[in-house]
């Protein structure tokens, strides 16, 4: 029935650069703040953050593309996505973009949306709602009601994306989802696999540079041991502007310094990138060499940290709390108001605790137990997490009795081990990328591309091809 469903094979290859620019219209929708109150907040509602494109759109026929936005201004998944736009000009699609609710522009309270009682209004159940929402309006108010919805996101995204499939069927018919640990979010596998994995990054490359990584953090501990006068050293030595007093000082510039690794395992696509910080190609590559070529262990892991905190190379000093908050993700909160809501939301429904401990891992002995994080999370919010609330309401491992969806994870990706790797049924199937990290096949095609993100990207096209095959055609 619609000839633009059935010519994609042919649009994969092309080498688009990734600093492509596509435009988008900007608008809100006036969004309930509680889908399940009916009392505490009645009617009231916030403004809801979109972005849209309708270049390629077969008006009123052809599907709406949805990314599930998640933990950051949509501007940014927007501009870091450009496989959906790939998908959008072979399909003839309607592109759509909804900001998560806390980030961004899309505070339900504005500046108060952080004060402990609003916050109770931050979860996936609220999010996936507000999306359901969303779509049937725009659906309505764009003639769209007869379009078919395919979902995508990255990491939390497309857990929310998945997570759409199974609540909303009626609403998304297929779902996109990159990066995601599935299992590990939902508390299914031990959080430690990611700082072990980012260790098997920095190896692969070249044991020798585990080796010099563990040796500075050995060396690291051993001026520590002198107190004051070893913390002056280390001060010295890493250029921070702030002298280290404490052993408290000391544990947040192991994480301060340990971040930048994990943050390089994750974007350690083939070409430089934006995402996430500003790396060149390879970044866990340049660190290593870094390392390597430094006359002192110390001296080479100042330098590899600093690849990420000073990539202008304009920063006199290194602030390490300004530079990184500790929360309760061990592999980073971010910064500003899109911190505290992904700490709160790591300190209620999504299990990411994880230790290092110098055995399995290359880092310095950091706990951070469900223990730890309990305590933190009162402290911090009043609340406990719980941990068992994504495998209850979520499916936890038991999803086979969804359908269309496909799961793809980069092997370098340190966040892939805690995500599906299988196929779990015909139409729930996966997709392993050789040499992808943090969902490199949702960013746009690059000549520096591995063939593998190339064919992942060719196998999510073919499906979502079949999918609406199926919906055109029933």
């Amino acid at each position: 029935m619609h000839a633009p469903y059935a010519v994609v094979t042919c649009l994969f290859f092309l080498g688009i650069s990734s600093a492509v620019h596509y435009e988008y219209t900007e608008e809100y929708f006036d969004q309930k703040i509680d889908h399940f109150n009916f009392i505490a907040h009645g009617n009231e509602t916030y403004k809801q953050r979109y972005l849209y494109n309708t270049t390629w759109w077969d008006k009123g026929e052809g599907p709406i593309f949805f990314y599930a936005g998640n933990e950051g201004d949509i501007t940014g998944f927007w501009e870091n996505t450009g496989f959906i736009f790939k998908a959008a000009k072979a399909f003839n699609a309607l592109v759509l973009f909804a900001e998560h609710r806390y980030y961004g522009k899309s505070l339900p309270f504005g500046n108060d949306s952080f004060s402990n009682g609003n916050l109770g209004l931050l979860s996936v159940s609220q999010a996936i709602s507000d999306y359901a929402f969303l779509l049937k309006n725009f659906k309505e108010t764009h003639g769209a009601e007869k379009c078919p919805v395919i979902a995508f996101g990255g990491s939390y995204g497309g857990q929310l994306a998945a997570y759409m499939r199974f609540k909303y069927p009626n609403i998304i018919h297929g779902a996109i989802v990159s990066s995601t640990p599935f299992y590990q979010v939902a508390g299914e596998t031990s959080g430690d696999i990611f700082f072990q994995k980012v260790t098997k990054d920095f190896s692969d490359v070249s044991p020798k540079c585990e080796m010099q990584v563990r040796s500075a953090f050995s060396q690291l501990d051993k001026w520590a041991a002198f107190g004051r006068r070893g913390y002056s050293q280390i001060t010295r030595n890493f250029h921070l502007c702030n002298t280290l007093k404490s052993n408290k000082d000391y544990d947040h510039f192991l994480r301060w310094a340990r971040n930048a690794f994990a943050l390089a395992a994750m974007v350690d696509y083939p070409y430089p990138a934006t995402f996430m910080g500003n790396f060149p190609a390879f970044p866990v590559r340049a660190m290593c060499k870094l390392l390597q070529s430094a006359p002192r262990p110390v001296d080479g892991l100042r330098e590899a940290v600093a690849l990420y905190y000073n990539s202008t190379g304009t920063l006199k000093c290194f602030d390490i709390y300004e530079e990184y908050i500790y929360c309760a993700d061990p592999t980073g909160c971010g910064l500003g108001f899109d911190a505290t809501a992904w700490d709160y939301q790591v300190c209620t429904e999504l299990n990411i605790i994880g230790s290092t401990y110098g055995v399995d891992d290359m880092f310095p002995v950091l706990p951070f137990t469900s223990k730890m994080r309990d305590e933190y999370c009162y402290k911090t919010y009043k609340v406990l997490p719980r941990e068992d609330y994504l495998d209850v309401q979520y499916w936890g491992t038991d999803i086979s009795s969804s359908s269309n969806i496909v799961f793809s994870n980069g092997n370098l990706d340190p966040w892939g081990p805690g995500g599906i790797q299988k196929n779990i049924s015909d139409s729930l199937v996966a997709v392993i990328i050789d040499g992808g990290a943090h969902h490199l096949d949702l960013r746009e095609d690059n000549p520096d591309d591995p063939p593998s993100v190339r064919n992942a990207r060719d196998f999510e096209l073919r499906n979502i091809n079949k999918w609406l095959e199926e919906y055109y055609t029933k």
